[in-house]
């Protein structure tokens, strides 16, 4: 994982919808890019002060792909993409960062609802075994990559759907082994989390859930810094995260929201409670790594490798 910070340039822009554009980014002198797997996505620094996530789509060692859907209530990232970016334009990345890695399966099932398409789209030409997709959004006109998929994929191995998913009907009968990669909407992921078992449900998602940004109940708790040896309490009404940059420890965080991983952090000691939407069931039980911005302490401290 690179987490330096890298130089770009818009080298095409294509209109995939009405409300999503993609755009291809290289470096300005063609050098080759950071390498990167099915399931990535970057940092992209918009200006000073507006950083956003967006999944890797495609591309090649001398161009990322990433696609953008311009949201209603955009806080900056999305219309700052649609109204501002075109070829030509220079932006710098952070990256490229993999938290939902298609691991090795005999089968897979993919469930992506609306832009939820992108972090699939690469693992439908990299999965080696079988697999077939399922893929939903409002209308036939609001679906990205249509045209990509038809040509570049059997017929029969891809399902297009208007409207709300027949989930129990695709995901009925998992075979040993098998995995469900599924990313979009939360009420999409609700429902494919009801029906796949967790050790065969892989997710991302692009927002917090509620539960995650509950805060009520919190109670204070101490971090002790192992690098630094300073101890420090966070508050009730305060992330680990918020505290570190009050006390003037540099952390590298994005999202604030624990659905980046930017912020991630391994834990030396200490029970954690996990509130992010990065780690699997089995990473949070290892209890060795969590994200500064949202997770807390189950008891009255946490050991940080910082």
């Amino acid at each position: 994982m690179s987490e330096l910070l890298v130089d770009l340039v818009v080298t095409e822009r294509r209109q995939e919808t009405a409300d999503v554009v993609s755009l291809f980014l290289s470096r300005p002198d063609g050098a080759p890019l950071p390498a990167w797997e099915p399931g990535a996505h970057v940092d992209l620094v918009l200006s000073e002060d507006l950083e956003r996530q967006y999944s890797l789509c495609g591309g090649d060692a001398r161009a990322w792909r990433i696609a953008v859907l311009r949201e209603q209530e955009s806080r900056g990232g999305s219309a700052h993409v649609h109204g501002e970016l075109g070829p030509g334009s220079r932006v710098r990345a952070r990256g490229p960062r993999n938290h939902f890695r298609l691991e090795p399966a005999p089968s897979y099932r993919f469930v992506a609802g609306g832009i939820g398409i992108t972090p699939i789209l690469p693992m439908l030409h990299a999965a080696a075994g079988e697999w077939s997709l399922y893929y939903g959004a409002r209308s036939r006109q609001s679906m990205a990559f249509t045209e990509e998929l038809a040509t570049s994929h059997p017929a029969d191995r891809i399902r297009l759907c208007e409207g709300p998913l027949d989930l129990p009907e695709f995901l009925a009968g998992l075979r040993p082994g098998e995995l469900v990669y599924a990313c979009g909407p939360e009420p999409l992921l609700a429902a494919v989390e009801a029906l796949v078992p967790p050790e065969a449900l892989r997710t991302e998602r692009f927002t917090p859930t509620q539960a995650d940004t509950d805060t009520a109940g919190n109670t204070p708790f101490e971090v002790e810094l192992a690098r630094s040896g300073r101890t420090l309490t966070v508050p009730a009404d305060e992330s680990i995260l918020a505290t570190l940059r009050r006390a003037g420890v540099e952390v590298l965080y994005s999202c604030t929201e624990g659905t980046c991983g930017t912020c991630e952090t391994d834990v030396l000691a200490g029970k954690v409670d996990h509130r992010d939407n990065v780690l699997t069931a089995q990473e949070r039980a290892c209890d060795d790594t969590l994200m500064v911005c949202v997770s807390r302490a189950k008891e009255g401290r946490l050991t940080l490798d910082l």
